[in-house]
């Protein structure tokens, strides 16, 4: 949800966990997902559908978008149901399934994304919590049948409280649905008719992402002679503080990393370079993390644009996102060419990225999950390193300030 909604895509998670946690309650044993029990079988039911029909209302409010129902959806039946529904809207429908086999794999990810879990809130025994949720799992594989199946095993029981539809389950061929199974956390990738524009920019992100633990690093170059004048734009040399930065900045990044690897990524504009200088680490340059292009504003002061271009200058207060420098680009323009960077930074571990105040704006928007209102407003402090550290639930940041003016 976080990437499409970076991109301008409307999007919102119907998390069905989150209904049965609020209708049901958080704290409920393995037993509760047990496919004899019939009375929890029923609730949990009664929240999917639940889920489904305020998905739809929102639909109805919104006319477009992209809404991810989070839930199991382990049984032909309940994808079934899903499908007929959503035709029954207008909605099109794509199955995303995550299937690991890799037990080590499985352990990693309960311990470092199932004990932070809601469900779990308060349990400060990690053994109890893999064993409880390794008996959730063996209670979902007893019924379990993987998406895009010709429907060769056995059935899942039971029927949904919705008006029946053709054609009958047996009838329903999954292989003709919009799906992709991710193996082993991506060590194999099955795609079956992605046909629209967002379903294949949702492969695409899917096929990047991954679930180990690592941390990006953002600064922005060293106080540059521009920043000295609050110039715009342009390529300048680092100012006398901003050299000073670049000389502190190894000290403070072997002390944050110990001896982890790490890459640097920079602009291809002289400040960054310069600040990565003494960095003892691979470097690469990215002309996607040049600074926004302010056109024929470059060089100039926000007093000059006022003075030369004063409904310009109107014009980027009323909504500095949107905004497009007369021959230069817009916030909006800079997120776009900087997907490819996202998609790399999903992939890869250690990064260290030094670039400019309103590239590291967009970035940190994505994965804060901040909106494009506040985007052109964040802080970006000049001679600070800010460490994104990936949890479960959420991104933890850090800030480390060296103590040279700027």
């Amino acid at each position: 949800s976080r990437y499409l909604a970076w991109l301008g895509v409307n999007c919102r998670v119907f998390n069905v966990g989150e209904y049965r946690r609020k209708l049901v309650g958080a704290q409920l044993d393995h037993s509760f997902f047990d496919p004899s029990n019939e009375v929890a079988t029923d609730q949990r039911l009664h929240c999917a559908v639940l889920a489904l029909q305020d998905m739809f209302k929102w639909f109805e409010a919104m006319h477009n978008g992209v809404a991810i129902y989070d839930a199991t959806n382990s049984t032909r039946s309940r994808r079934k149901m899903i499908v007929d529904e959503c035709q029954r809207h207008n909605v099109e429908v794509m199955f995303c399934e995550s299937w690991c086999e890799d037990n080590d794999l499985v352990d990693m990810n309960i311990r470092e994304v199932k004990r932070t879990s809601p469900d779990y809130k308060g349990v400060q025994d990690i053994k109890r919590v893999m064993d409880d949720f390794r008996r959730r799992i063996d209670h979902y594989s007893e019924v379990y049948e993987p998406v895009g199946g010709d429907g060769t095993r056995p059935l899942a029981k039971g029927q949904y409280p919705l008006p029946p539809v053709k054609p009958t389950l047996e009838e329903y061929d999954e292989r003709q649905v919009s799906y992709l199974r991710k193996i082993n956390v991506g060590s194999k990738m099955v795609i079956n008719r992605i046909t629209s524009y967002l379903e294949s920019r949702i492969v695409y992100f899917l096929m990047n992402i991954h679930i180990a633990t690592r941390s990006v690093f953002f600064s922005r170059h060293g106080e540059s002679m521009y920043n000295l004048d609050q110039r715009l734009g342009g390529d300048p040399c680092l100012s006398p503080n901003g050299r000073k930065y670049a000389e502190a900045l190894p000290s403070l990044v072997s002390k944050l990393l110990g001896n982890e690897p790490l890459t640097i990524w920079t602009s291809t504009l002289k400040r960054t370079s310069e600040t990565a200088a003494g960095l003892p680490y691979k470097k690469m340059q990215w002309k996607a993390l040049d600074e926004l292009d302010a056109g024929l504003c470059d060089g100039l002061t926000y007093e000059d644009v006022e003075e030369q271009y004063p409904e310009e200058y109107a014009m980027r207060d009323e909504n500095k996102f949107e905004f497009r420098y007369r021959g230069g680009e817009s916030y909006r323009d800079v997120v776009l060419r900087l997907e490819p960077v996202i998609m790399e930074l999903e992939r890869q571990q250690n990064i260290m990225i030094i670039s400019h105040q309103a590239v590291l704006r967009c970035i940190y928007a994505y994965f804060l999950d901040i909106g494009p209102e506040e985007l052109p407003y964040l802080k970006i402090p000049l001679h600070t390193v800010m460490k994104l550290t990936w949890t479960a639930y959420g991104c933890d940041v850090q800030m480390y300030k060296i103590d040279i003016d700027a």
